[in-house]
């Protein structure tokens, strides 16, 4: 009855808090404090300020400002809009054209940014311009960029792994590591639904682009080896245990530097606003961890966690019937709450329930950035819809329905996740030499 009690304190308090517009990290802090003084004896004031440093001291956190640092520098530069330039060659042959260039694009560029948004912003700039002067369908441009976006929740460096990572105090290189299957072979769908799209909408294939040498095909290329470099130089770092997240991260930064530098396209203005840009995401996402923190020491202490535990243990479901309720619980979450937001708002109490099934941390977190990113893609508050509805004027009821078959692919990624349940785990379990 007090857990009752006490679940409907912390709800009641946190929705009125959200509902008045307060900060997301606020509005946990807010709920925490309440908590800690209606349901402890302890001061909440210390408790908050010892939680606070402990968490936002953490050295691993210390890869989040640096990968969005890098991503930053490479959305300004030259770097990104080379991107086009160098697929293209290689992609127009394929079943569906120059469509793949959404999905290769968005890939390499999650590979080197971490950020849905940023990687969306940065391959719409440079694709759809192109896409419709060579008279592809509207809706199968928005569409698949919607959906190939959300990669860059997947692909590691993963924004939303490290905040996952962080929360429930789990290897970032592990969780990188895990990501990287999953996040080709959620490409793969998407160019799959490029390739149906092919076959079956004939009379809405573009006419077929000029032929080019293989010749002229490498001398392209040299636009997109610079990219391609950093992202194995970052993601083969951790790969083979030469360096830990937060480690390849600064060699990623470095590494952007030095490449925007050498094009020419590195300049105080672009320097400054990459650094500019990198602290307020970085401080916006610093202070939800530091109140997701102080909530779930609130809720430690009143045992909410683990009374939920235990009457999900008492009511015996199955992993896959937990695993389908909560699929559904943060589709649902998602379309009220960015998903950075999804995630540390939950772990405290769904954490004990997953381990407590038995499910795997390490898949769970693949699993959970599958769900966010759907819900990146889903009406109303389906953040890449926003993104696009500036980028191309559109109503936003138009692009939501142009995302749809992206959205069925990315459920089938959670069903194949829990079939094959290798697709996250294989890889880390056989990596060598993973440090944290």
């Amino acid at each position: 009855m007090t857990e009752l009690y006490a679940t409907a304190i912390f709800l009641f308090v946190l929705f009125a808090l959200l509902g008045s517009s307060v900060w997301v990290g606020l509005a946990l802090m807010g709920v925490a404090w309440v908590g800690m003084e209606l349901f402890t004896g302890r001061p909440a004031g210390d408790a908050m300020i010892t939680t606070i440093w402990t968490g936002a001291s953490s050295w691993t956190l210390t890869a989040l400002p640096l990968f969005i640092w890098m991503g930053e520098i490479l959305y300004r530069t030259r770097l990104s809009q080379d991107l086009f330039r160098g697929l293209a060659p290689w992609l127009r042959w394929l079943p569906g054209g120059l469509l793949h260039t959404n999905i290769a694009g968005c890939t390499i560029f999650a590979a080197v940014s971490g950020s849905s948004a940023a990687t969306l912003t940065t391959v719409g700039k440079m694709s759809i311009p192109e896409l419709r002067k060579r008279g592809y369908p509207e809706y199968m441009i928005i569409g698949t960029l919607a959906g190939a976006a959300t990669l860059g929740l997947m692909i590691p460096p993963s924004l939303t792994l490290i905040v996952y990572g962080v929360t429930i105090n789990e290897s970032i290189t592990k969780l990188f590591i895990a990501g990287l299957i999953p996040g080709l072979v959620l490409a793969g769908l998407f160019m799959s639904y490029i390739v149906a799209w092919h076959f079956f909408k004939k009379d809405e294939r573009p006419a077929p682009d000029p032929k080019m040498s293989f010749g002229e095909m490498m001398k392209e290329s040299r636009f997109l080896i610079p990219v391609l470099m950093l992202v194995f130089t970052v993601i083969g770092s951790m790969y083979f245990g030469w360096a830990t997240a937060t480690e390849a991260a600064a060699v990623g930064v470095i590494g952007a530097l030095t490449l925007a530098a050498i094009q020419r396209s590195l300049n105080w203005a672009t320097f400054s606003a990459s650094l500019m840009g990198a602290t307020r995401t970085s401080a916006m996402i610093a202070l939800i961890l530091m109140g997701a923190a102080f909530l779930s020491l609130a809720m430690g202490f009143t045992g909410l966690p683990r009374a939920l535990a235990a009457w999900i243990d008492g009511m015996d479901l199955s992993p896959v019937i937990l695993i389908a309720a909560l699929t559904v619980f943060y589709l649902v979450l998602g379309m009220f709450l960015d998903g950075l937001s999804s995630v540390v708002l939950t772990m405290a109490i769904v954490e004990p329930m997953i381990r407590q099934a038995g499910i795997d941390v390490i898949w769970f977190g693949i699993f959970i950035v599958v769900v966010v990113e759907t819900a990146q893609v889903t009406p109303p508050i389906g953040f890449n819809l926003f993104v696009l509805q500036g980028m191309t004027k559109h109503e936003i009821s138009y692009i939501a329905k142009t995302a749809i078959p992206m959205v069925f692919l990315m459920l089938l990624m959670v069903v194949l996740l829990v079939i094959w349940p290798e697709i996250a785990t294989w890889l880390p379990d056989n990596m060598r030499q993973i440090g944290r």
